[in-house]
């Protein structure tokens, strides 16, 4: 692997998949590794249980799916019945290989859980007077999610409603700071003891 792009999809491949060191990717499948190839990312998976268990290697090219959906992916792969040709299936260091038409599959949506993770992360950085700093957070379903920020330069805690979105709110999380500051998005918070104000970004 010599493409710096090759290398940093395969490293933020690798951050988003070990989330599943400790959770199924699917139903009885196991995370047991990320591996770089040419031009694709190899994930390696153990289906089945303790006395009946396969490993498989899954081969995703890079140039075909972001990293955000590769977890989809591999849910939807192992989730249900696929055909693979013969060509696309191999032996590698113990496991069975399959590599993957991206284009062909429809990725499993993320899972709520899964969402509110990536926004937690995202923000979860030590705070600046420009950034608030993540304090806390409470998942309210149906696609909802209250973060609790405090600025630095400012006393109170803040709370802010988001929408859990199918793709990560990229342009919302890098605007979190600028908005805490205007009055249309600012509520009162009289039902939640936990922030002084609420800022309802829900409609962002």
């Amino acid at each position: 692997m010599t493409d710096p792009e090759d290398r940093e999809q395969q490293a933020d491949i690798t951050r988003r998949m070990l989330d599943y060191l400790n959770a199924p990717v699917a139903e009885h499948c196991r995370l047991r590794g990320v591996l770089p190839a040419p031009g694709a990312v190899r994930i390696a998976v153990r289906a089945g249980d303790e006395g009946h268990s396969m490993d498989l290697l899954y081969e995703i090219p890079l140039d075909t799916v972001t990293p955000y959906h590769v977890p989809g992916l591999l849910r939807t792969v192992l989730s249900g019945l696929q055909l693979y040709s013969n060509s696309d299936i191999g032996e590698v260091m113990g496991m069975t290989l399959i590599r993957l038409r991206p284009q062909e599959i429809v990725p499993d949506p993320e899972p709520e859980a899964g969402r509110a993770l990536t926004v937690v992360r995202a923000l979860s950085g030590p705070g600046d007077d420009e950034d608030p700093f993540l304090i806390g957070f409470l998942m309210r379903g149906e696609g909802l999610l209250r973060l609790y920020v405090q600025r630095p330069d400012r006393p109170g805690v803040i709370g802010v409603d988001i929408r859990l979105t199918e793709a990560p709110a990229t342009a919302l999380l890098a605007s979190v700071g600028g908005l805490l500051g205007e009055q249309q998005y600012r509520r009162p918070a009289p039902d939640d003891p936990h922030c002084d104000l609420l800022v309802d970004l829900t409609d962002w």
